[in-house]
């Protein structure tokens, strides 16, 4: 019985050819501040070719360069160092920018505009007849499943949606490479497959896909090479088997049979289960598991990143701690402490001030107390002083007269 090694890439297609779509030597980004000092190391020296036909992958946590190293593949950004080549020119160079499709990782697209709209007005921009952008139009909604919703605006659209229709702009000019930043972010997992199927069915027809994606799953599954990054530099790159397999150990897969035949050496096997297949190969490991395994690698040797790093020890204050003492001048920690067993000395309470028994009396005397106050006059002398007031204005009178 024959024996076949097994490829677990069998079901996607090696590159169709040699030629070689980006090539990338050298490649070094530093991120300065105002003042020219340097503030990020990006992007380290790094070198890579990707060839015709070819699922290239770019994988590493956060921060480590793979945006920076896909903008510059754009032209978006000037490396420091480095040269970078895509289909033999420069980025920068308009002609070549033609042949490229972009999805980034944030749908970037008209919101009052309709997918039917959006298709139209990019396009417009490649220059496209107005049959040929109406025929591209009409294949592209379908292949995304939004051929119902052509009508709807794209700001009414669900994130799902938006990388829907955002694939096919990058798509709208056929190009002949096309780089995808987390194509299936947002997906359900119906669409997350038909977007693998559509990359390897694109890769088929010669065209070159440039990936880059946290979903190590989606790249296991189209991926033909990949790299990894970790501070900006390349720590693993090749293919998936090559990355992913243990030499040291073999694996032999068979239909399922009863116990006492599996006990038996290979001999037997292979005549008990008659026209059934054996299949020996190497056995590969979970890219997550190989994934996390080279970035752990280049934390223990040192490697310095300007991205996100994992390990920390969560901040006291998200571990609710409740052994630690506040600082004398937190006042509300003070106060939210629990009280001690013996309690706080209570304030003494203040002497009462003595009265002074001289000004009492006096306040609270019913005789005048100055010494020039006069008594009230009495009824019968204010008569007689108004009589007297009377005969005077009388004679004033009688004078002026």
């Amino acid at each position: 019985m024959p024996v076949a090694e097994s490829n677990p890439q069998s079901a996607i297609r090696n590159p169709q050819s040699g030629e070689v779509v980006v090539s990338v030597r050298g490649l070094t980004k530093v991120f300065k501040d105002f003042w020219g000092r340097s503030k990020a190391r990006a992007v380290s020296d790094v070198d890579f070719d990707v060839k015709r036909g070819e699922v290239f992958g770019l994988l590493g946590p956060n921060g480590s360069g793979k945006s920076t190293t896909v903008k510059m593949l754009l032209g978006l950004l000037y490396p420091t160092k480095g040269h970078i080549e895509v289909f033999g020119n420069s980025p920068r160079h308009v002609q070549t920018k033609a042949r490229i499709g972009y999805l980034p990782e944030e749908s970037y697209l008209y919101r009052y505009l309709n997918s039917r709209e959006t298709l139209d007005f990019f396009g417009n921009l490649f220059h496209l007849e107005k049959g040929d952008r109406d025929k591209r139009a009409e294949q592209l909604l379908e292949m995304v499943g939004l051929n119902q919703t052509r009508t709807r605006s794209v700001g009414e659209f669900s994130k799902g949606m938006q990388r829907r229709i955002g694939l096919a702009q990058a798509l709208i000019n056929d190009p002949d490479l096309i780089i995808l930043d987390e194509p299936t972010a947002g997906l359900d997992p119906i669409g997350c497959r038909e977007i693998k199927d559509l990359i390897i069915a694109l890769a088929k027809r010669g065209k070159t896909v440039i990936l880059s994606s946290h979903l190590l799953s989606d790249v296991e599954d189209v991926c033909d090479r990949v790299v990894i990054y970790y501070g900006g530099k390349i720590q693993a790159l090749g293919t998936l088997k090559e990355l992913l397999a243990k030499p040291d150990t073999l694996r032999i897969t068979t239909p399922v049979l009863p116990r006492p035949t599996m006990e038996r050496v290979l001999e037997i096997i292979r005549k008990d289960i008659g026209s059934g297949e054996v299949r020996v190969d190497n056995p590969t490991q979970n890219l997550e598991s190989y994934f996390l395994e080279v970035v752990e690698k280049a934390k223990q040797a040192s490697q310095q990143t300007s991205g996100a790093q994992s390990g920390a020890r969560v901040a006291e204050y998200l571990r609710g701690d409740v052994t630690s003492t506040p600082a004398p001048d937190k006042v509300l920690e003070k106060l939210t402490l629990p009280t001690a067993a013996t309690p706080a000395p209570v304030a003494a309470k203040p002497a009462e001030p003595a009265v002074n028994e001289q000004k009492l009396d006096a306040l609270t005397r019913t005789e005048p107390v100055s010494a020039v106050s006069q008594p009230l006059p009495s009824p019968q002398a204010k008569a007689e002083d108004l009589a007297k007031a009377d005969e005077k204005l009388s004679s004033l009178l009688g004078k002026k007269k």
